[in-house]
């Protein structure tokens, strides 16, 4: 008899649409520690370049520097393509310290959480059909593999009556990789087979270059963080790309 299927799944991009919380967060923590000139809170039409941009990023405390980017005029399509260049530039002009960065990014986070948890949970939506779905999933093959803080995903899956494992929320704190993560997964849970759901080709794409991880059974969420070349891209490798109507049956 097989065993049952493990879901292996990202958190920001798959499960929770957190752009607009970040981008907020992002805002609060530019002005308050870095740039305090900046208005005081941060305009809409900035939050629609940031969540064009939110492809690019990887951890939250990017967001600072994307914000401050796009509010000095960045071009939202050339900061996409130039990322990682246009970033260290500025962290390098403006003598930023990047562990500071982190840790005033969650500080920031962890202020609005004291003073409006519930508006905090409201800028962090499940997207649409989620909760149904991992309702219908045994907790006790439900993973969920995130570069955000484990305290957060708790919050935002008790907030929505979804129930797992806090062992079973691998988040930034436990500083490994997806890929350990889902090579543990293997070996604790040998012949049960594994779904990995990811919005972020990069990883996706690290994944499938891992031997080891050969068996894990991947997927591109395209309701999540991609863009349109990640999206063509997609169909030139052996990934197959899915709905939210598609992973309602997976």
């Amino acid at each position: 008899m097989s065993k049952p299927q493990l879901y292996a799944l990202d958190f920001d991009g798959v499960i929770c649409d957190s752009a607009l919380e970040t981008s907020i967060t992002g805002w609060k923590a530019a002005r308050q520690h870095y740039w305090p000139k900046m208005p005081e809170h941060i305009p809409a039409e900035l939050i629609e370049q940031f969540k064009f941009v939110r492809p690019a990023l990887e951890t939250g405390y990017e967001a600072i520097l994307i914000v401050r980017l796009l509010f000095e005029g960045v071009d939202p399509q050339t900061l996409l393509d130039n990322f990682s260049h246009r970033i260290e530039s500025l962290i390098r002009r403006d003598q930023i310290d990047t562990d500071k960065l982190k840790q005033r990014f969650g500080s920031i986070r962890d202020q609005w959480i004291a003073d409006d948890l519930d508006n905090w949970l409201t800028m962090n939506p499940l997207f649409p059909g989620i909760q149904t779905k991992l309702s219908t999933i045994n907790s006790e093959n439900c993973f969920i593999i995130t570069t955000k803080q484990e305290r957060f995903v708790e919050q935002i899956l008790s907030a929505n009556q979804i129930s797992i494992p806090r062992e079973q929320i691998f988040g930034l704190e436990r500083n490994v990789s997806k890929q350990q993560v889902l090579r543990q997964l293997q070996d604790e849970r040998p012949s049960h087979p594994i779904v990995f759901l990811e919005d972020r080709l990069p990883t996706l794409i690290n994944v499938m270059n891992d031997h080891d991880l050969k068996e894990v059974q991947l997927l591109l969420a395209d309701w999540g963080y991609n863009t349109e070349h990640d999206k063509k891209s997609i169909k030139k490798l052996a990934i197959p790309s899915i709905n939210l109507i598609e992973f309602q049956s997976l």
